[in-house]
């Protein structure tokens, strides 16, 4: 099993450093087909931290503060009712969910009157992102609303959208990693040394990824990253279906 996953973290990396949040979309299946839901869950989080912590650490200075702060209030709201519900989604409803998170990459982002710079608007950014990165996994598609509007320079962006995802990747580690090393120190001790493995891998797949990108123009770039996302979401909608039925 650890080869297979090891060879989707440095497949999904690549994917990551070309299309953005196809690659965390495609992991997240690959894990949950491979692990059962809680260590696929936690494992996810600790492989996109290290992707997602590299660049809000590169691009540190960028980082709107403010936005961060209060996107953290909604977050604590979305721990609290996750938290008081026990959520924690059948491997079959994981798959659905999943599946139908791609969907909202085809919302028109631009009609939506959404700007993560306005206070009640970074409070539900961090409210819903959190609260679906928690349940099911990913939720780049549904942060990407939040910030096509946000009058910040694009690495401000950038920065800011991948500080909100290491609080929502840290939150999902405690949630999901917590119980399991508490009630299972050998699944916690396989999940860790899994990561340790994963994270050069990881970022020497989010490297050529990077290399692939400069050779895509920006027409080509987002439909494909439409696509892709839209493709993966059947596929999991099926499986979850499938499941289901079983």
């Amino acid at each position: 099993m650890l080869p297979l996953i090891l060879l989707a973290a440095f497949l999904t990396a690549i994917v990551s450093g070309v299309f953005g949040m196809a690659g965390g979309l495609m992991l997240m299946g690959a894990l949950a087909f491979l692990l059962p839901v809680e260590p696929a869950l936690a494992l996810h989080g600790l492989i996109q931290s290290v992707a997602n912590g590299s660049r809000a650490a590169l691009l540190w200075r960028f980082v709107d503060g403010r936005v961060l702060a209060i996107y953290v209030g909604g977050a604590a709201a979305a721990v609290a009712v996750v938290v008081s519900l026990a959520i924690v989604l059948p491997k079959a409803w994981l798959f659905v969910v999943l599946g139908l998170t791609p969907a909202l990459a085809w919302v028109p982002k631009k009609r939506l009157n959404l700007d993560a710079a306005r206070p009640a608007h970074a409070v539900a950014c961090g409210f819903l992102v959190t609260g679906l990165n928690v349940v099911a996994g990913v939720s780049g598609p549904l942060l990407d609303v939040f910030f096509v509007r946000t009058e910040r320079d694009r690495r401000a962006i950038v920065a800011t959208k991948a500080a909100t995802q290491v609080i929502s990747h840290g939150v999902k580690i405690v949630y999901y990693g917590a119980p399991l090393a508490l009630a299972d120190p050998q699944t916690s001790r396989f999940l860790l040394t899994t990561f340790a493995a994963c994270v050069p891998l990881t970022l020497l797949g989010t490297w050529a990824g990077g290399r692939i990108l400069h050779r895509l123009d920006d027409v080509r770039f987002r439909d494909w990253t439409k696509w892709i996302v839209s493709a993966l979401g059947l596929a999991y909608i099926v499986r979850g279906v499938v499941l289901l039925a079983g």
